[in-house]
């Protein structure tokens, strides 16, 4: 029988995922206590409002992230989202924090989704979290593009190196050519050396490139 390891961190009233973007408000909109006025037989219900940016928690980001003219959340298949086979790249941020070529040389990338294992998850929701975190680096980007990667994904701050640079060549590389970004995830220790598949689905939203998901792996 298969079963499933959550890789998505919980978004929470207040978190920060990214500094300078607004931390999601999670409130009422109707209470169970204002609910019960309207139902007969004291039945109750409970309507939860999110304030939110969509660059929160564990998200995904799609061409329209990037590109005027990508593909966004409602325009991408399903077959892009669910289900892909997937293997994972250890690359401990204890060692180098570049995310380099040679991590991918040996490894059969083609129609995977390719999830990057730094271990940079366990400095989540603290102040370490932002700065000097791990990253792919542009040739490795183009490495995984050109072997027809499906999905990228990190358990850091950020795919691209973001240390004083308003350049993204890892989303440009990829995005430009429909391969999928996935940020923020987390629990890639508990995933199989082996193959295993990946699911990270958005919800159907037109107009918009990036979304959380609840990523996890299905081990079967």
């Amino acid at each position: 029988m298969s079963h499933y390891i959550d890789l998505s961190h919980t978004i929470f009233d207040g978190l920060v995922t990214y500094k300078g973007i607004p931390a999601p408000i999670i409130c009422d909109f109707l209470s169970r206590e204002a609910s019960r006025s309207l139902f007969e037989q004291e039945t109750e219900f409970h309507i939860p409002r999110i304030d939110m940016v969509a660059n929160s928690g564990t998200y995904i980001d799609c061409p329209f992230h990037r590109y005027a003219d990508g593909k966004d959340l409602s325009e991408v298949g399903l077959e892009q989202f669910a289900d892909l086979p997937a293997v994972v790249v250890r690359a401990p941020h204890s060692e180098r924090l570049e995310v380099g070529l040679e991590r991918f040389r040996d490894i059969d990338v083609a129609g995977k989704a390719v999830l990057i294992h730094t271990g940079w998850s366990e400095h989540w929701n603290k102040p370490a979290y932002f700065h000097d975190h791990p990253f792919l680096t542009q040739e490795a980007a183009e490495y995984l593009r050109d072997q027809r990667a499906l999905l990228v994904g990190i358990d850091s701050h950020n795919i691209d190196d973001t240390r004083g640079r308003n350049s993204r060549p890892v989303h440009t590389a990829l995005l430009r050519h429909d391969i999928l970004i996935v940020e923020h995830l987390t629990g890639l220790e508990k995933v199989p050396d082996h193959e295993f598949g990946f699911s990270a689905i958005p919800p159907k939203v037109r107009g918009m490139g990036t979304f959380p998901v609840r990523a996890f792996a299905t081990i079967v």
